[in-house]
């Protein structure tokens, strides 16, 4: 039978391990397999009534056609808007660019800014889709490790010793997936000062901005927008993760290269989904608030149960995850987890593809009920 070749650089990229994990969870609840998910970073609430209406509406408007490729221009006035009046930031429509989900707009800005072995400077434990982006787009990327015990914190001064004169940018996550870190403002002003003097981009990962407890969210571009890219989007925020809407704000260079791109891709983002993140941007801050406590409430629930059982866990500030020290229960983070999935029937994720060895990543985005009985399952493991 022939077989097609395959590019060295597909050959090259490693499937997601929340993926993987999910996948076999899926197939143990095919089998009739009593298996409670927390490997995934999906909010359990539904989107909110008021985005499914405009939904409907869109539809019934027949506003079902092909948009512009960065999105309608409504949309990103919204987004121009809302950055504005939340983050202090001023971009104009046309600096922003409207995706499928956050993702792609994370993949545009690297096709668009690498050139074969630039480098693009990590800190870990991080999402487990930024480096293998960056090593697609021809990149390399170049790890800044932080530790448990000191909270997850970045060190800005290890950032600059990571700097060579190949780096054409630094990519963080705040609130961070996965250890729900909150970068405080005087590292954020650090990391765009550095970007400033190095003439770097940085790019910004604000995703989980909403889903923060107690502390402050600093956006970068408010120190220097020139040299910050803002990724955002609706998923987590609104619990719109199937709509695939994500959102890029930046150097207007830069966003007509991503557009550029986009039109030779996937053209635009869903044109439905568009109008329904209208509404989520514009209206939305009941539903934020309300989704923000229950997170954590649950947080607060599931450091305490996972502490008290003797598996370490630090409190995390944002997100909905916690890193959990698995070596009680196995000193190989993905046979600790492959125990807690077959024993326990609890799907998590190893910390591996984070660069996070010994530790184990648990989603709280689901039922207390839900989180009571898993702790309840681990602890019997245990």
């Amino acid at each position: 039978m022939f077989k097609a070749k395959l590019s060295q650089k597909i050959q090259a990229l490693k499937p997601s391990s929340t993926v993987a994990v999910t996948s076999r969870a899926l197939e143990l609840k095919r089998q009739g397999v009593d298996v409670i998910s927390m490997s995934v970073g999906e909010p359990d609430f539904d989107t909110p009534e008021h985005v499914k209406q405009a939904a409907y509406r869109a539809i019934q408007e027949g506003k079902t056609k092909y948009t512009p490729v960065n999105g309608i221009f409504e949309l990103r006035e919204t987004i121009s808007e809302k950055l504005q009046r939340e983050n202090g930031l001023t971009y104009s429509p046309e600096q922003v660019t409207v995706t499928s989900g956050g993702k792609q707009a994370i993949f545009n800005a690297l096709i668009a800014l690498i050139d074969p072995g630039d480098e693009v400077i990590i800190p870990a434990p991080f999402w487990v889709s930024y480096p293998e982006m960056v090593t697609f787009a021809g990149g390399v990327p170049v790890f800044v490790d932080t530790l448990a015990e000191e909270g997850y914190r970045l060190d800005p001064e290890k950032v600059r010793a990571a700097v060579t004169d190949r780096t054409v940018a630094i990519m963080i996550n705040s609130p961070s997936n996965p250890t729900g870190v909150v970068y405080p403002e005087e590292t954020i002003k650090a990391l765009v000062n550095l970007a400033l003097e190095k003439d770097l981009l940085l790019i910004t990962d604000e995703m989980y901005e909403h889903i923060i407890y107690g502390q402050k969210h600093v956006s970068a571009a408010q120190y220097g927008n020139d040299h910050v890219l803002t990724i955002n989007g609706a998923s987590k925020a609104y619990a719109m993760t199937g709509w695939r809407i994500g959102y890029a704000a930046g150097p207007l260079h830069l966003i007509k290269a991503m557009n550029a791109i986009q039109g030779q891709s996937t053209s635009n983002a869903n044109s439905v989904a568009q109008y329904a993140a209208l509404e989520a941007i514009r209206d939305s801050y009941q539903y934020i608030e309300y989704a923000r406590e229950k997170f954590r409430e649950r947080r607060d629930f599931i450091v305490s149960g996972l502490n008290n059982m003797g598996l370490v866990t630090p409190t995390p500030d944002g997100a909905f995850y916690v890193m959990v020290d698995t070596t009680p229960i196995h000193t190989d983070e993905i046979e600790a987890a492959r125990r807690i999935l077959d024993e326990a029937r609890v799907a998590v994720v190893p910390g591996t593809d984070f660069r996070a060895p010994g530790r184990i990543r648990i989603s709280y985005a689901t039922s207390m009920e839900n989180i009571e009985e898993a702790l309840k399952r681990i602890s019997t493991l245990l």
